[in-house]
């Protein structure tokens, strides 16, 4: 599933689209539109763009088919987008009313929000389904408490390891906390022919994103009107000092780049490598290292009664506030979000918006990834948090630092250009 994670890697999130369709308020069809309003629609053109490999399989299909017997006046036009150039491309659709139904990434939403780009649906809300959306996969879709997107799908890192050499290593179950999977790396460590029992370059920020969520600590906070960085914090502190004991397994894994320097599939497609932390797409060809010999689970806790947090990528579906058709689009977001549709992104191995429907998640990876979703989050919810990603990014910076110097003076170092990135006014 290389639903490039829009999600997973934060930046890749960029934006995307999707397209809406409609609903008036009447009276609701089984399928979620309103057949009673169709005839409001005739004639009427809803465009929907969708990133290149983006909708689950099957999803497209059962989404036109509902829209088409909701509103059979109205034509469904969905276009494919390339991720080359989107946001640009994005930015122009919303000045233009171009595209209807946008899919964002998660990390993006609340920049667009805020330049005036997307329609405040709070009204909406309840309308779409959305009482019961889980709170975490929510947050990034609301600004200044208005809801401006709905959220659609997720995912994040487990742990993934080679069965064949876990198995030389004498492991035959996962560990369920920290100190377990410590133990169990020594094990692998031990196995001939292993470079790296975990290998986890040093600026593998999302990881340690995670580590400090557990640890209740955050990467900036508001104070007063201004944003301040976190990595000075005790939280902060006890956060590194885990992820500088995993990072201490990655014998070969430079300190200096993150994972994608070089991929980390590539690099655990070799077969000398135990483990590595990684999305769903971050896997080798079967033909480099057959699914068979490759197992999941969730990076363990503190304690086994739950796993360490997660940076939870994503997208949410947002409306164009230029919009020709909002009425529509609202039926749209409703029909792409039922049950049955959001049941389809479950079963396509990717986590729903909506608890309740977790048990129909497939996959071993995406069932691996669940359990960790629960306490996951995302960065902060700020309108220019992309600044802080920009490179040179001050927490990759800040993790190479931490690493080989000084904790103290690289969390200062970060902070300072945290806080200058995220108060900059847009």
């Amino acid at each position: 599933m290389k639903r490039q994670l829009i999600a997973a890697v934060g930046v890749a999130a960029m934006v995307v689209g999707l397209a809406a369709c409609g609903s008036s308020g009447k009276s609701e069809d089984a399928k979620g539109g309103s057949s009673s309003a169709a005839k409001n629609f005739d004639g009427k053109t809803l465009t929907v763009w969708l990133m290149d490999g983006s909708a689950p399989k099957g999803w497209t299909d059962s989404v036109k088919a509902d829209f088409a017997a909701a509103y059979p006046g109205a034509k469904l036009d969905i276009q494919t987008q390339k991720w080359n150039g989107i946001g640009q491309k994005v930015t122009a659709a919303l000045s233009e009313g171009s595209a209807d139904v946008l899919e964002i990434g998660n990390t993006q939403t609340a920049g667009y929000a805020a330049t005036g780009g997307l329609l405040d649906i709070t009204k909406d809300k309840a309308d779409l389904g959305g009482a019961d959306w889980a709170a975490n996969l929510n947050e990034s879709a609301v600004l200044d408490g208005k809801q401006y997107a709905a959220p659609w799908y997720f995912t994040n890192r487990v742990v993934t390891y080679n069965k064949d050499i876990w198995t030389k290593a004498g492991i035959t179950t996962p560990p369920k906390t920290l100190d377990e999977l410590y133990t169990d790396l020594d094990k692998v460590k031990a196995v001939a022919g292993v470079t790296d029992p975990l290998y986890m370059p040093g600026q593998e920020w999302y990881t340690y994103f995670g580590l400090l969520t557990s640890e209740g600590g955050k990467l900036a906070k508001k104070d007063g009107d201004k944003w301040v960085g976190g990595l000075s914090t005790p939280e902060a502190q006890k956060a590194f000092d885990t992820y500088k004991k995993l990072q201490s397994y990655s014998v070969t894994g430079p300190k200096d780049k993150d994972e994608a320097t070089p991929q980390q599939k590539d690099v655990f497609a070799k077969g000398d490598i135990g483990t590595i932390i990684g999305l769903g797409w971050e896997l080798p060809k079967p033909e480099e290292l057959a699914a068979e010999k490759i197992g999941f689970f969730p990076l363990p806790g503190k304690t086994a009664d739950k796993p360490s947090s997660v940076f939870l990528g994503g997208s949410n579906l947002a409306i164009a506030q230029q919009s020709k058709n909002p009425e529509l689009a609202k039926g749209f977001l409703k029909i792409a979000l039922n049950a049955k549709n959001e049941g389809l992104v479950a079963a396509s191995g990717s986590i729903p918006n909506k608890t309740a429907l977790n048990s129909q998640v497939t996959g071993e990876f995406a069932k691996a990834a669940l359990p960790a979703s629960a306490n996951g989050a995302i960065t902060p919810n700020v309108p220019t948090w992309t600044n802080v990603e920009n490179e040179p990014n001050p927490i990759k910076d800040f993790l190479t630092s931490a690493l080989t110097g000084d904790y103290a003076a690289a969390a200062k170092k970060a902070d300072d250009e945290i806080a200058k990135r995220l108060n900059t006014k847009q």
